[in-house]
């Protein structure tokens, strides 16, 4: 056996390199059947990001949908979700460049269904009405000047047209979807300031013969109550996930009477941060094809209607966007081994087909760490979740006695989760010698209701103890150095490292990309999806505005004693430029080392190659120099305020 190399923590040579996660991944979202072709998204890097539809027709050939420089995003809610969908070869998709609806064959050039309106008008969720000749989709009017956008759902002429608001009155509306004759409509509706995943209500109405909308009737869901997608069976009942009972399970309506179909302590459901997502769908009027998470594990399970038994197909790290037809199921799921993929399930031998992967790069299983879900106690006799991966790289052993240093991931929302799926980002830290660990935090999804609950009115205290107590417990452990700890969140997640880094003496560097400063700026200055999120997470604003500057850690910058990197888009309207700005030049004035790193043409979150490339060489860079090491084989260009405190690795 080849000995192995020597080398500090940090400074091993790793064959997961930036330009491999960049040239060879691309992000895959949204599925669709139809007939005997299949449908998806690939969000391209290599293209600047540009997200594109992609077809696998009955004899195996893939090609795309929509040529460059066509687009497909909505930026309904901003964060988008149900851009496109397609019917008997048709492709209706809302092109992000001008947000107008467009439909397109196989081949053709598209053509556009809603006038130019300079994005004035958003649509998401298209469904096709065939009954009469149109369109239904969830639309947002941003036409009114200095007004909150409009959310209605309006049916669309397919000659053309803006839309006629089939539904309106609520703050936001989603879900639409037909009863198989026809002659009803069901959809979601919510608002300020209750998210989707704090109590939305299940609305049905009968089409009169003008095409509106009468008989309008409440079926499930209220201020408590959060309902997740609606599907309607075969022989016309409707189905819904609920969280009435804690956790997010199956639900049927008769049209008079709702009953479980399942009854488990598992989620059935997800936070809806996106449009058109999909957990389950009807192979027949008697089976579901569903997924669901349990203890950090997914499941693709089918359902027994007449029994209510679940019958294992497949486990996953993360499954999504589950489309089903009477004899296949396509999805996408990963496992701890592999990258996600579109998969295709044959419901009749059982087998899985591999149809597209979002890496198809080989990585040596001698350089992977595979992914450990570990519990930890936190405050009030609490208990945390999260998924710990050790360094792993059979090339090297460190120095003896030397401990690695530590990487805590604050993953977004904050109501979001993280999972143990393979992902190349996190072999890129751990094959250097870096251990991370992947916070559950409370008010993270997939762990039932009340443990979503934990961060109402406690966002910036709960979140906070949850990272610094999982860093805590693996040092504890005699896994990792506890001088060495580092934090690094987006969106919510950059919010919660500077807040830990301004309200605890725990972590020796953070980065934060595209993170909250100022709390208050955040409640006046962010997008309508979100403009009320925090009456929940930390109270009604300005009447609690001192509780907005307590938790905001620009107003504690003295507090702060360590080095931060910045990461922002500027085109980001989630949580604007500005918030980096700010504690970027207050970190800077104070004298302590920082970077902020602007990129242009991003927005919340980074699609292009250049930029993913770039950030995770930098911040690896950066990390180096507050700790001390060498990283091999990095070249970037990164600018460091304050940099001569940086001496030695440590603050002077």
């Amino acid at each position: 056996m080849k000995p192995k190399n020597v080398a500090r923590y940090g400074e091993w040579v790793s064959p997961v390199t930036s330009d491999l996660i960049v040239s060879a991944s691309i992000g895959l979202s949204n599925t669709a059947i139809d007939g005997t072709d299949i449908y998806w998204s690939e969000g391209r890097p290599l293209e600047g990001g540009r997200q594109v539809i992609v077809r696998r027709a009955a004899d195996g050939s893939v090609a795309d949908v929509i040529p460059a420089p066509w687009y497909t995003r909505t930026r309904v809610h901003e964060y988008g979700g149900g851009d496109w969908m397609v019917s008997a070869g048709i492709v209706h998709f809302s092109n992000f460049k001008d947000q107008r609806l467009y439909r397109v064959r196989m081949g053709e050039t598209p053509e556009a269904l809603t006038p130019e309106s300079s994005c004035t008008y958003r649509y998401a969720e298209v469904i096709v009405d065939q009954a009469r000749n149109q369109l239904i989709a969830v639309r947002e009017d941003h036409s009114l000047p200095n007004q909150e956008a409009v959310n209605t759902l309006v049916a669309l002429d397919l000659q053309g047209g803006a839309g006629r608001v089939l539904v309106s009155g609520n703050n936001f509306y989603s879900s639409p979807c037909l009863s198989p004759d026809g002659t009803h409509l069901a959809w979601l509706t919510w608002n300020h300031p209750n998210m989707p995943w704090d109590g939305t209500e299940l609305w049905v109405a009968q089409f009169d013969a003008s095409g509106s909308l009468v008989d309008a009737q409440r079926v499930a869901g209220g201020l408590n109550e959060s309902i997740f997608q609606p599907v309607w069976s075969p022989d016309g009942m409707l189905t819904f996930a609920s969280d009435r009972s804690n956790w997010w399970n199956l639900y049927r309506w008769n049209g008079s009477e709702i009953s479980p179909l399942t009854s488990m302590t598992a989620e059935f459901g997800e936070p809806q941060w996106g449009l058109g997502m999909s957990m389950y769908g009807y192979a027949s009027k008697t089976r579901i094809v569903c997924s669901y998470t349990q203890d950090g594990q997914w499941v693709l399970a089918s359902l027994n209607i007449p029994t209510q038994t679940l019958t294992t197909l497949a486990t996953y790290s993360a499954i999504g966007q589950v489309r089903v037809a009477s004899d296949h199921v396509v999805y996408i799921a990963g496992t701890p081994h592999t990258t996600s993929a579109i998969l295709r399930l044959d419901l009749t031998t059982g087998a899985i087909e591999t149809l597209r992967r979002s890496n198809d790069s080989h990585v040596d299983p001698g350089y992977v760490s595979v992914a450990q879900s570990v519990e930890f106690p936190t405050e009030n006799g609490l208990t945390a979740y999260g998924f710990y991966y050790p360094p792993t790289n059979q090339d090297y052993v460190a120095p003896e006695g030397e401990k690695p240093p530590l990487l805590v991931i604050a993953h977004g929302g904050p109501t979001g989760a993280t999972s143990a799926l393979f992902s190349l980002q996190t072999q890129y830290w751990t094959s250097r010698g870096f251990a991370m660990l992947d916070v559950n935090y409370g008010g993270s999804t997939g762990y039932g209701r009340t443990f979503r609950q934990r961060l109402n009115g406690q966002w910036g205290i709960v979140d906070i103890d949850d990272v610094v107590n999982g860093a805590r417990y693996l040092v504890d452990q005699g896994l990792v150095d506890g001088n060495r700890l580092a934090i690094r969140g987006g969106s919510a997640g950059g919010y919660t490292v500077l807040a830990a880094l301004a309200f605890r003496n725990v972590f020796a560097v953070g980065a934060s990309y595209y993170g909250i400063s100022d709390l208050e700026t955040l409640a006046t200055d962010t997008h309508k999806f979100e403009s009320r999120y925090l009456d929940n997470l930390i109270g009604p604003y300005p009447a609690q505005r001192d509780i907005y500057m307590a938790r905001s850690p620009i107003h504690f910058i003295d507090q702060i004693q360590c080095p931060m990197i910045l990461f922002q888009g500027l085109e980001d309207k989630v949580v604007p430029p500005s918030q980096a700005i700010a504690i970027y030049n207050a970190v800077c004035a104070k004298g302590l080392p920082v970077a902020y790193v602007p990129y242009e043409g991003e927005a919340h979150g980074f699609r292009k190659a250049e930029n993913i490339k770039h950030s995770l060489d930098a911040l690896l860079y950066f990390f180096g120099r507050v700790f001390e090491f060498t990283p091999a084989g990095i070249e970037v260009t990164l600018k460091i305020e304050n940099e001569p405190r940086l001496a030695r690795g440590k603050m002077d």
